[in-house]
């Protein structure tokens, strides 16, 4: 199997220069895609009003709920293609490449017409204000006419992380968000679109990173090139991913499901709460897939290396993952709350909206490494092909203790603070449940010949 100048090996020599090789170039890609969403939060927050603002943030769980299914089966992609690639399987490489961009553009055509008709009555459902419920309802709707390119970026990108290469994903989300920001500005102030400007800059920037990650596959020489005219879904590799995948989708949704209960709960509190608890959401969210760079690392890695049977590596490839994402949730989410006030007031000079977001970034940004280490565990144990444990620790354990805690503490203590409360003890809860089956799964695994 030839190795390009982009891919690393995994499954040979330290770690740790590996894995930051592969999480730097990954966290800077996160980085910008959090920025298409930025821009359109800061230019409407500026341009646009409070109002609009929230329109935008409201959308955010809601969006999340509707496309984490899809989403997920791209991990299935990912580590499948490591698997393969580990155990030296070409054809079957070539077999889950093939399928995984042909269902991209099917599940993102599925998606149109899902998220079209179901905007307005879930955003209804969440109880979003009047003033703030029709501006919502049209950024998802043309947010959503983007799907297939969002689809087929993120499975693109995931052939791609699995071989090692998180540098071209970083290259293409550059230029498409330099595209991005371009076009926020000139649809909402030359234009005066609001809503439907940002929607629309963020569609046509999708357009963009899909299209050239579409163009790298087909110029590719390995055993993962695209041929468009094989494009094939081949049934053995569609239930692998299926298998793999639908678990981490299914968490993630009902992850969502308990945002979305959240975001209800702070729409009860007015459009100002709505619009601090917004920034304040944007600004974790650097933080966040900061982390979730090491979330990708471990399940690459360790898929790799299980499918090369060097599962000596596994324990280790796990303990300098969490070594990594302890030190940057902690350094990270701090300086973000730190800085809190200046970084708020890129979003809004409202002195309210600032104030709500300061309260939000007290609680979750300071122990925001807590979420980062149970993702890191959640990646090695999917790595590792289990894909239903996780799932059902995650759902009973953040998802479904959220979700209690919203309707039993939260309803005695009415408060914001309460409610934002709810992330850090359901992460550290979590996390310790995920190290246990982590244990459990490492035992089985080296019983097995």
């Amino acid at each position: 199997m030839k190795t390009k100048s982009y891919e690393i090996d995994m499954c040979n020599g330290p770690l740790t220069g590996k894995l930051l090789k592969f999480a730097v170039p990954l966290m800077f890609s996160g980085i910008l895609q959090l920025l298409f969403n930025a821009a359109d939060i800061v230019v409407v927050g500026r341009f646009a009003g409070h109002e609009a603002l929230a329109a935008v943030g409201s959308t955010g769980s809601l969006i999340n709920l509707l496309v984490n299914v899809f989403i997920g089966l791209s991990i299935g992609t990912n580590v499948l293609v490591a698997n393969y690639m580990g155990a030296r399987h070409e054809k079957a490489v070539s077999e889950t490449v093939h399928t995984s961009v042909l269902l991209s553009l099917l599940c993102g055509t599925f998606l149109i017409f899902f998220g079209i008709l179901l905007a307005k009555p879930l955003l209804t459902l969440m109880g979003t204000p009047d003033n703030v419920l029709g501006q919502a309802a049209l950024y998802m709707r043309i947010y959503f006419v983007g799907m297939p390119a969002t689809m087929l970026y993120n499975f693109g990108a995931a052939i791609l992380r699995a071989t090692g290469d998180t540098q071209r994903p970083l290259y293409f989300l550059f230029a498409a968000g330099v595209i991005n920001v371009v076009l926020n500005l000139i649809f909402v102030i030359c234009f005066h679109m609001g809503v439907a400007g940002v929607a629309t800059a963020t569609v046509i920037s999708q357009c963009v990173s899909a299209l050239l990650v579409l163009r790298c596959l087909i110029h590719e020489t390995g055993c993962f090139k695209l041929y468009l005219n094989k494009l094939h879904i081949h049934k053995d590799k569609l239930i692998q991913m299926i298998r793999i995948g639908l678990p981490a989708g299914m968490q993630g949704a009902v992850f969502s499901i308990s945002n979305v209960l959240i975001q209800s709960s702070i729409n009860s509190f007015g459009s100002i709460a709505m619009a601090g608890s917004t920034a304040s959401s944007n600004l974790e969210g650097f933080v966040y897939t900061s982390m979730n760079s090491f979330y990708q690392a471990s399940l690459s890695f360790t898929s790799q290396n299980l499918g090369a049977g060097k599962k000596e590596r596994i324990n280790k490839i796990l303990i300098t993952c969490e070594l990594l994402v302890f030190t940057v949730g902690l350094v990270m989410g701090n300086a973000a709350y730190f800085l809190g006030d200046r970084l708020l007031h890129i979003y809004s000079s409202d002195p309210e909206v600032i104030q709500y977001g300061l309260m939000r970034m007290q609680v979750i940004c300071t122990v925001y490494f807590l979420c980062g280490m149970m993702d890191v565990l959640v990646g090695s144990l999917r790595g590792l092909n289990y894909s239903v444990l996780p799932m059902i620790v995650s759902l009973a354990g953040a998802c479904g203790l959220r979700i209690v805690w919203i309707f039993t503490i939260f309803q005695w203590h009415r408060s914001l603070f309460v409610l934002y409360l709810s992330y850090p003890v359901t992460w550290l809860v979590t996390a310790i449940a995920h190290f246990i089956c982590f244990i459990v799964v490492r035992k089985k695994i080296e019983k097995e010949k």
